[in-house]
C-alpha cells in the first residue's frame, strides 16, 4: 500500500473567479502544494534532491472538477504514489471539501525523475520506490494514451503572451499551474473574437464551465520566451465540447505543451447544463471542427 498524505487549505477570496467559485488553476497549486509535502513526509524534501543532484518534472497531468469550492470553504487534499516506472512515477490526489465530505476533485500526475544537470530522465533508485510504496509495486496499471487532437479548422484562433518574471517558478520555468491561466485567457479571447464576450453569456443566461484539463508538457517556457496559444472546439455535443490549446514558442515553433479541456455549458441561474444556444454554435462554426452542428449527449 502507498503511503497517504493529507494536507487542508482555506480558500482565499483572491482565489475564487466572477462565478464565485475557485478558479481552475488554483486546485492545481493545492496538488502541487500537497505533492511537495507527500514527498517530504517520504523523506524527500527539497533540500534531499538538490543533495541527489536530481528533481522530478511534470510530463502530465489531468484533473477533473466535480463541485466547486467557494470562499469559506477548506479544501482536503488527499495524495499517494500510484507506480513507479523506470524512470516515472505517477501520483493521484483526491480534493475534498472539509465539513460535508464532497469530492470536489480528483486528478493525477506524471513526473519525470531527471538529472538536475542535463535534465535528461534517469532511473528512480529502488530505496525511493521503498519509501513511497513500503508494501511493494502494485501491478502495472494500464496508461491511458495522451489524446491527439484533430486537425485545426480554418478558424483556429491564436493568441501571444510574453512569459513574465511572476509566471516562473524557483526552477526557472514556467510553473505548470500557469499553463491553465495562458489556456484559460485564450479561451476568454476566442470567445471574445467571435462575438461572444462574458457580458454577452451572462445576458443570455448562461456561462461555459471547465469539467476537465488533460496536459501534456513537453519542454519548458522560459523567462521572456514570446508563446503563441492557439485553439479550437472538436467533439461537439448538445452542452458541453472539447477544445484544443496548443502552445508553441513563437522563436522555433517547438510545441512545449497540449491542453485538452472539456466544458459544460450551464444555466447561471441553476448552474445545470443547457443546450447551446444556435446563435452561438452558428458564431463559432469556423472554429468548430466539423462545423457548428451538434449531436445528442449519447452520440
Amino acid at each position: 500500500m502507498a503511503l497517504i498524505h493529507e494536507r487542508t487549505f482555506r480558500v482565499r477570496h483572491y482565489e475564487c473567479d466572477a462565478y464565485g467559485h475557485v478558479n481552475n488553476v488554483q486546485y492545481l497549486r493545492y496538488m502541487q502544494e500537497a505533492a511537495f509535502d507527500a514527498s517530504a513526509a517520504a523523506g524527500y524534501d527539497l533540500e534531499r534532491y538538490v543533495t541527489l543532484g536530481h528533481h522530478w518534472l511534470v510530463r502530465e497531468t489531468e484533473i477533473e472538477y466535480l463541485t466547486p469550492l467557494q470562499y469559506g470553504d477548506s479544501v482536503r487534499v488527499r495524495t499517494w504514489v500510484e507506480d513507479f516506472h523506470r524512470v516515472r512515477s505517477r501520483r493521484a490526489y483526491e480534493l475534498y471539501k472539509v465539513g460535508t465530505g464532497e469530492l470536489a476533485a480528483r486528478g493525477a500526475t506524471d513526473w519525470v525523475y531527471v538529472d538536475s544537470q542535463t535534465l535528461l530522465p534517469a532511473r528512480v533508485p529502488p530505496e525511493m520506490v521503498a519509501a513511497f510504496l513500503p508494501e511493494g509495486q502494485p501491478p502495472p496499471a494500464r496508461r491511458r494514451l495522451f489524446p491527439t487532437p484533430p486537425p485545426a479548422p480554418p478558424g483556429v484562433f491564436t493568441m501571444r503572451r510574453k512569459v513574465m518574471w511572476q509566471d516562473i517558478d524557483a526552477a526557472g520555468h514556467v510553473n505548470n499551474a500557469q499553463y491553465l491561466a495562458y489556456v484559460s485567457d485564450c479561451g476568454f479571447e476566442v470567445a471574445e473574437a467571435y462575438g461572444w464576450p462574458a457580458a454577452r453569456m451572462q445576458a443570455a443566461g448562461f456561462g461555459i464551465i471547465v469539467r476537465r484539463h488533460h496536459v501534456q508538457y513537453r519542454q519548458p517556457a522560459l523567462l521572456g520566451d514570446t508563446l503563441e496559444v492557439s485553439t479550437w472546439v472538436y467533439n461537439m455535443r448538445r452542452s458541453t465540447g472539447w477544445r484544443a490549446y496548443p502552445i508553441t514558442r513563437v522563436s522555433d515553433g517547438a510545441l512545449l505543451a497540449l491542453a485538452h479541456v472539456y466544458y459544460v455549458w450551464v444555466n447561471l441561474e441553476t448552474m445545470a447544463p443547457r443546450r447551446l444556444p444556435p446563435a452561438f454554435l452558428a458564431d463559432f462554426a469556423p472554429n468548430i471542427v466539423g462545423g457548428g452542428e451538434t449531436k445528442d449527449e449519447r452520440g
